[in-house]
């Protein structure tokens, strides 16, 4: 259903709208009314959210808004929206502000006073987690890892010891390779590889990195993946000679705050948020 209702007289809002990860299906009637009434589509890329209005059956001005022209961009849609404008940003896929610049747009809009309109919908990160048969919660998203192997390491160093479930998106081209790394960093714990999810050859491979691992060597892999890696549990973590103010602050150099350091030490070493808190302020 169609709404040709324009919501250019009213106060003006940026819409933040879900698009399917892979099944047109999974567009939500909400969704179609929004990108249906709004004046301009801020997209990602405007080829793919135009096969989508396409299917849709909506006709609508389309804005390209990107990694790489965020920083020009930005201006002229905050230009539109105070000026009466309704905005609806969407990413390639799934939720946006996850793996497109639509946060520093949002922070734009709240620092100048324009109402931001988040609509739930599709996210492969969590539609992924949910059937991956893992801890669902707590978990952490990190999106991509760097991708030079040198700086994956030194990043994942850091994450080893966390007792969250871990989901990270990654190009079946350098999947087996960083599988290698997370091996070596994290050692053999389970892990689950999802490909190409919510599409027609969606596909779970489960049990330790190394079988899945052997598993790519039989059957490559081709189509979008997520890796999800279980959290490290009390055997796996080293014993901690560090004091809790020590490692709040290895935490903070790697660039958390404090207050996100505090609440993983408080985890990896399982003892209340107040203690760490007051070891790293009193200490």
């Amino acid at each position: 259903m169609q709404i040709q209702k324009s919501f250019k007289d009213e106060n003006a809002k940026l819409y933040l709208v879900p698009t399917p990860i892979g099944n047109l299906g999974d567009i939500t009637l909400r969704a179609i009314e929004i990108l249906s009434a709004v004046d301009y589509i801020a997209s990602e890329d405007t080829r793919n959210t135009g096969k989508l209005l396409k299917h849709l059956e909506i006709s609508k001005k389309q804005i390209s808004f990107h990694e790489h022209n965020a920083v020009e961009r930005i201006p002229v849609l905050l230009d539109l929206l105070q000026n009466g404008h309704s905005i609806a940003q969407v990413s390639d896929a799934g939720m946006p502000s996850i793996s497109d610049p639509g946060e520093l747009l949002v922070s734009a809009c709240i620092e100048s006073n324009i109402d931001v309109v988040a609509l739930p919908g599709a996210s492969a990160g969590i539609t992924a987690l949910v059937a991956s048969g893992l801890a669902a919660q707590p978990y952490v998203f990190y999106g991509f890892l760097p991708r030079k192997a040198g700086l994956q390491r030194r990043f994942l160093d850091t994450k080893k010891n966390y007792p969250e479930t871990q989901i990270f998106y990654e190009s079946p081209f350098r999947v087996a390779k960083t599988l290698e790394i997370f091996l070596e960093i994290y050692g053999d714990r389970a892990a689950v590889l999802a490909r190409e999810v919510t599409k027609l050859h969606e596909e779970y491979r489960r049990g330790l990195i190394s079988d899945i691992l052997a598993s790519i060597e039989t059957q490559p892999i081709k189509g979008e993946c997520l890796l999800i890696i279980s959290g490290a549990t009390q055997a796996q973590v080293p014993e901690n000679t560090l004091t809790y103010k020590e490692q709040v602050k290895e935490l903070m150099a790697v660039g958390l705050t404090s207050k996100e350091a505090i609440k993983r030490i408080s985890k990896m070493n399982q003892v209340e948020k107040q203690l760490v808190y007051q070891a790293y302020h009193n200490g």
